[in-house]
């Protein structure tokens, strides 16, 4: 009962608390951009789904390449300047495709969602950590997967927004899709005049030690190394999923690009934000663990009806996968953090690095699809990484339970 009364955010950090919910937003629209440019490309450069994905692959390898750097720079400039840098990253990388547009190169659009990338790493690795500290332990699961709702929010204005503009019914220009990037560069810039006039509170923790006095290494936290691990699959799955759902949607000759899209920003992702927000509101009154728990279980169930082929109930399945799969990163996130007091920068910036599964899933699934002439046989690799973050689901339920 105790946790029904908690509130959600302490007053004092009502402020910071929305204005970093509006990051959630904008890095939302910036990820779910890439799963309509996916199919955009193969149709104007006539490339192969593993050519495509080269698209997840560079923009998340800057998450990989810049989470330590992110770390450390926010450890010793604090969140603020973290949140500020990453935007300014994120804004210069969206007008990069104005030279894109201009040579009309896959490689220059490449290179400039490689610099978004980057900038969506020290945006990340900032934000998460401290919204999970803007109030009760309790409620930290709860709150960022409230604060992340509105990730999911931005994920269905952008296959919307962007989808109908490049899926026009229109002779399409091959230039067109600078144009939505361009727009989103200036208000991210804009963004980022807002948070430079903006004082939010730091957060400071003490420094961890043993029963000898010496500091406690971050790595002997064996449930955060799971935990790492367990977000890594889960970028795995996600991501590859949203990278080719526009293909298995419209092989499976159910309708063609355009409405694919609508379908994945109302149907999927539309379920997705509503997953997080009742997650968010149930998870204020039973246990994170084992929220995390029966959704992994969900998403093992949904994805094995996929692989099934059993028509539309297939259909069907995948988009409830995305209501299940809704909470998972936060809540991992959130987990994996818990109890790390001083190490929570450092290990923010680790679990930052776990969106390298968009490189390794999108590739892995584009090659069985490319090889087996098949999108269905290429959910299985989602299946494996929702069964990694099943079985480390299972395990936090075995701790809280002690």
């Amino acid at each position: 009962m105790k946790k029904q009364r908690t509130a959600l955010v302490d007053r004092q950090y009502r402020l910071p608390f929305v204005l970093l919910t509006s990051l959630f937003f904008l890095w939302g629209f910036a990820h779910a951009i890439l799963d309509v440019l996916n199919k955009h490309f193969q149709e104007m450069l006539d490339i192969s789904k593993t050519h495509s994905a080269f698209i997840q692959v560079t923009m998340y390898m800057g998450y990989f390449v810049m989470a330590i750097p992110a770390g450390l720079f926010i450890n010793r400039f604090g969140y603020r300047s973290g949140v500020v840098f990453g935007l300014l990253l994120y804004g210069i990388g969206a007008l990069l495709f104005i030279p894109g547009q201009y040579f009309v190169s896959f490689n220059a659009f490449l290179f400039a969602l490689f610099v978004i990338g980057c900038g969506l790493t020290f945006l990340e690795t900032a934000a998460n950590p401290y919204v999970t500290e803007l109030g009760a332990k309790e409620t930290a699961a709860s709150r960022l997967n409230f604060a992340q709702s509105f990730n999911g929010l931005g994920c269905i204005c952008a296959p919307l927004l962007v989808g109908l503009f490049l899926f026009s019914d229109n002779k399409e220009h091959p230039n067109s899709v600078a144009f939505p990037y361009v727009c989103m560069g200036i208000l991210v810039l804009l963004v980022a005049c807002v948070f430079l006039r903006v004082r939010l509170p730091e957060i400071v923790h003490q420094t961890e030690i043993d029963d000898q006095g010496k500091r406690v290494s971050l790595w002997s936290h064996r449930l955060f190394v799971f935990g790492l691990i367990a977000l890594f699959a889960y970028e795995v799955a996600e991501i590859s999923i949203n990278s080719f759902f526009i293909n298995y949607v419209v092989e499976q000759n159910w309708m063609n690009a355009r409405y694919a899209s609508l379908i994945l920003s109302f149907g999927g992702l539309g379920l997705f934000m509503l997953g997080r927000f009742l997650g968010s509101w149930i998870m204020r009154r039973i246990r994170a663990e084992k929220m995390l728990f029966w959704c992994a279980t969900g998403t093992v169930l949904t994805t094995t009806v996929v692989l099934l082929d059993m028509g539309i109930a297939s259909l069907i399945a995948l988009l409830l996968g995305y209501a299940f799969e809704a909470i998972m990163f936060p809540t991992i996130f959130a987990l994996a953090l818990k109890g790390l007091g001083s190490h929570t920068k450092r290990a923010s910036s680790f679990l930052m690095m776990s969106p390298v599964g968009g490189v390794v899933g999108p590739l892995l699934m584009g090659f069985v699809a490319d090889h087996t002439a098949s999108m269905v046989w290429a959910f299985a690799v989602p299946w494996v990484a929702y069964a990694v973050v099943w079985l480390y689901a299972r395990k936090m339920l075995s701790v809280a339970k002690r």
